[in-house]
């Protein structure tokens, strides 16, 4: 996700002014523009301070930076990291405390002898992670989007904030031309107006930060080109947004031969990005579109280069890559454990984040000449896995093909129900045939296997609550999961 899509610094009002505001809000429109860009200025004021532009060419400056300099800035940042989380953070404490009482005496100073931190025991008891030195009042508080359904609390300092904008700025818009003063729109998952409404306007102007925000809870066949003509009428320069919304923007486009949305760039988030979908917004917007990789959490991010490869940010965090316990192979689908630089608040010590990428290997390097490590695919979750019958691990990004550009489609979603059960939920295009549900068919099978297929058209694939859909779902049993790791 880019950074602008996260809303930083929850507001601090009782229950009945929160309920207050948003019923105005929602409910008398000439008040929105005003509600969300005073907002906005306030969001403006928390992200970037006086010193945010220098901060922002300090990072372009350390993008070339030799292995060396690098290795020895993450041992710094890790070392400080470390020592203070033992001393100064409750969860950590208490747990070296009752290592030592046990007869473990091992170094805080090295990583490996810290355990995994899972997301449960943030969400059990967050505020335990907090540094003591900095009281829950003074910080600035951040949910998740909660993809599981259980969201998680982060508390950040303006100083942290700050410097995550920074190089947010940096690299994911100086990299395509762009700066947070250009004209943008985001696409996100917040309510603009109630979902009874049947008239636009879902959208609303944000002067603080320049910003027309869309809501994707109305986007439909019916209403997506006043999303297009909004788009056009209010000069954007720059599109944002969860993948899958960007390119059903990008299908109406075309389909409606508009060559009135030209983009200086289109900046992909919180979903992978498939080359169906980048090569839709290609045409539709005429221009360039840069994927992007980042979370609430401020654990790890990745941005793309002029020259189309994903680059990690080493000042985020030091990055492990593992399958289940154990370091993962070189060029192994792996998942991301990361331990946080920017954290001043609340640190957090090999963090599980969930994410599956697989890595370029460490020798490689891209033409654009950055040193920043080179991402080779965002895979998606660990949730997000298929396994077939007779033992074969899917990534979603090797289901890619089922939806090339030959296909006849919208959007789809391949759920997997059980092992040898699955279903394929898919919004037709115009001139979608039988043809199209054939290939869609054989292609599914001729990966899966021998699995029961089912084809089930709707007229959208359901969001969550966060506004995205995933194109691969596995609902497996835990059951199956345990076959599923014993074949």
């Amino acid at each position: 996700m880019t950074p602008a899509d996260q809303k930083r610094d929850q507001p601090r009002q009782s229950g009945a002014d929160s309920r207050l505001g948003v019923f105005l809000y929602q409910h008398i429109p000439m008040l929105r523009s005003a509600m969300a860009s005073a907002w906005g200025y306030r969001l403006r004021r928390l992200r970037y301070g006086g010193n945010s532009d220098q901060l922002a060419q300090e990072a372009l400056g350390r993008e070339k930076w030799p292995a060396a300099q690098w290795q020895s800035y993450q041992e710094e940042q890790l070392a400080k990291i470390l020592d203070r989380a033992a001393r100064k953070v409750p969860y950590y404490k208490d747990m070296w405390s009752k290592r030592r009482a046990a007869g473990d005496h091992r170094p805080t100073d090295r990583l490996e002898n810290w355990p995994i931190l899972e997301k449960e025991a943030i969400r059990h008891d967050p505020l335990a992670f907090l540094d003591e030195d900095y009281p829950a009042g003074s910080l600035h508080k951040q949910t998740t989007s909660g993809t599981t359904g259980n969201p998680i609390h982060i508390w950040y300092t303006a100083k942290t904030v700050r410097d995550w904008y920074a190089i947010g700025e940096a690299r994911w818009r100086y990299w395509c031309g762009v700066t947070r003063h250009d004209r943008w729109a985001l696409l996100g998952a917040q309510m603009v107006a109630p979902i009874a409404q049947k008239k636009p306007p879902y959208w609303v102007w944000n002067r603080g930060l320049n910003q027309l925000y869309m809501s994707t809870y109305h986007m439909s066949n019916e209403t997506i080109h006043s999303y297009l003509d909004a788009i056009r009428d209010h000069g954007i320069q720059y599109l944002s947004g969860h993948s899958s919304a960007l390119h059903s923007l990008a299908r109406a486009a075309i389909e409606a031969g508009r060559k009135d949305l030209r983009m200086k760039v289109v900046l992909s988030s919180s979903e992978p990005l498939t080359k169906v979908q980048r090569a839709a917004m290609t045409e539709a917007f005429q221009t360039g579109v840069r994927e992007t990789y980042g979370m609430t959490e401020m654990a790890a991010a990745a941005s793309e280069c002029e020259h189309g490869r994903l680059h990690l940010w080493p000042e985020i965090g030091c990055m492990e890559l593992v399958n289940g316990m154990e370091p993962a192979a070189p060029g192994e689908v792996a998942e991301i454990i990361s331990t946080t630089f920017l954290h001043e608040a609340m640190p957090l010590i090999r963090y599980r984040i969930g994410d599956l990428v697989q890595m370029e290997d460490q020798a490689a390097r891209c033409a654009c000449g950055r040193t920043l490590p080179l991402v080779k695919a965002v895979v998606g979750r660990n949730s997000d896995m298929l396994y077939t019958p007779d033992g074969r691990q899917l990534t979603p990004s090797s289901m890619e093909v089922v939806f090339d550009t030959d296909v006849h489609l919208l959007e789809a979603q391949i759920v997997q129900l059980a092992l040898d059960r699955v279903q394929l939920i898919y919004v037709p295009a115009p001139g979608f045939c039988d043809r199209d549900a054939q290939l869609l068919r054989s292609r599914i099978l001729e990966r899966m296997g021998n699995v029961d297929l089912t084809l089930h058209q709707v007229p959208q694939i359901e969001r969550g609550p966060n506004g995205k859909f995933k194109a691969v779902v596995n609902r497996l049993s835990a059951s199956d999961m345990a076959a599923a790791a014993r074949r």
